[in-house]
């Protein structure tokens, strides 16, 4: 995702762990689905080389902008595409860029967009009230504070950032309108909550609800990690960056659901679902920033990264051994050859 700043301002999280997770490896194929201010591209790019390959998306086209200069050295390896990483499938379908050795997830907010001051994610900055990743969406943060009644304002804002005083905020909300700016807004949380002490400044929480729920951002997140699992080949990585529970909640239990046989209701007496595991959880337990890290980059305090691996599942197993000798060749990276990689479009897009 991206901004308005110079590059340089965005420090990419967990560089070394997301190579690392993500298993790199010379002539791979790469997905980042939040290519944000170009850090990690970079980093998986410089790592795959030669021969590595990289579809970027992202829904902000400042970020396409600014991470196509970034890019220019890989400009022959890399392929960016202004889009919403809900469309992965479509959008990997329509540029032929399947199967895939890994797919990044780096949830949220990039320091760029943070930091620019006009497009109101801060109330660092008095800005209107946007919050969109793209301009092409309607729905602004002002429409939400501005028209939703006071019951579904509140909702909203203890839906998406389980913040406890939501009524409170809510009805003060509703008291002040019309609300134009980031300051404005904050300013009206802060004497909603009173006096109440925390680390984090009191309206922190509301921006985080407005901004998930003008970006659809969890029911994205759902829809494409769905997607991603059916582009992987065998073995293929998806690593995902989480920065707060309601992500990382989704995350994990979809990882946990995928890497699970049977998920039937606990009182079926016999299996129905006939669910097969299609993950292999790499991480048992989350990774986070190292201290040094923290120290040098605040901003990474919240960051939890889990990663799982394809495997195959029982339709994938073999019979004949033209079959057998196939997917030996798939699992030793045979798969990046052009014959081999040709069975296996014919095979994903007829499945």
């Amino acid at each position: 995702m991206g901004g308005g700043v110079p590059a340089s301002s965005h420090v990419p999280v967990m560089l070394e762990e997301v190579v690392q997770a993500l298993a790199v490896q010379p002539g791979g194929r790469y997905v980042d689905c939040t290519l944000g201010g170009g850090g990690h591209a970079r980093q998986i790019l410089e790592h795959s080389d030669p021969g590595g390959q990289l579809l970027g998306i992202d829904a902000d086209p400042r970020a396409i902008e600014t991470t196509g200069n970034i890019l220019q050295d890989y400009r022959g390896s890399v392929l960016l595409v202004n889009d919403n990483f809900a469309n992965l499938q479509a959008i990997c379908l329509k540029h032929d860029f399947f199967p895939v050795h890994g797919i990044l997830f780096d949830l949220g907010l990039s320091s760029l967009q943070l930091d620019a001051d006009k497009r109101g994610f801060s109330f660092q900055y008095d800005a209107p009230l946007d919050m969109r990743f793209s301009p092409e969406q309607k729905l602004t943060a002002a429409d939400i504070v501005n028209d939703y009644p006071e019951a579904e304002l509140s909702r909203v804002i203890r839906k998406y950032s389980e913040e406890i005083l939501c009524r409170q905020i809510a009805r003060r909300i509703v008291q002040e309108r019309p609300v134009k700016t980031t300051l404005q807004l904050a300013g009206i949380i802060e004497k909603a909550v009173g006096g109440r002490k925390a680390k984090i400044h009191p309206a922190t929480r509301t921006f985080q609800a407005l901004r998930i729920a003008v970006n659809q951002e969890l029911d994205h997140l759902e829809s494409a990690l769905k997607q991603a699992v059916g582009l992987l080949g065998f073995e293929g990585r998806l690593v995902v960056i989480a920065y707060h529970s309601l992500e990382d909640r989704i995350v994990k239990q979809f990882l946990q659901q995928e890497a699970r046989g049977c998920i039937c209701p606990p009182h079926t007496p016999v299996c129905i679902c006939g669910h097969q595991p299609r993950m292999r959880i790499i991480n048992k337990h989350v990774i986070v920033p190292s201290p040094d890290e923290v120290r040098h980059n605040p901003r990474s305090r919240s960051a939890r990264l889990r990663a799982a691996e394809r495997i195959a599942v029982t339709e994938d197993c073999p019979d004949t051994d033209d079959e057998i000798d196939f997917l030996a060749a798939m699992r030793n990276n045979g798969w990046r050859r052009p014959a081999l990689l040709r069975k296996i479009k014919v095979a994903f897009a007829t499945a």
